[in-house]
């Protein structure tokens, strides 16, 4: 394997982590709406599941840009 090649799969594993980190994320704030009985705890569900969505659409797109190879 060259180290382009090494590269690029350590940069695929970084956004595929950033993609799971932001579905878990998503999971325990559906959750934690889900379960709260209270307005405080379902707003935090809320707001934990809305951040979570945004950091799974923005950063793997914005992480792909920035390692973007130049052309040849």
């Amino acid at each position: 394997m060259t180290p382009d090649d090494d590269r690029a799969q350590r940069r695929w594993m970084a956004i595929t982590g950033v993609r799971l980190g932001g579905m878990a994320g998503a999971v325990f704030g559906l959750v934690l709406a889900a379960r709260a009985d209270d307005l405080l705890p379902k707003l935090l569900g809320i707001a934990i599941l809305l951040s979570a969505l945004a950091v799974m659409a923005i950063v793997p797109a914005s992480l792909a840009h920035r390692w973007r190879s130049r052309p040849e």
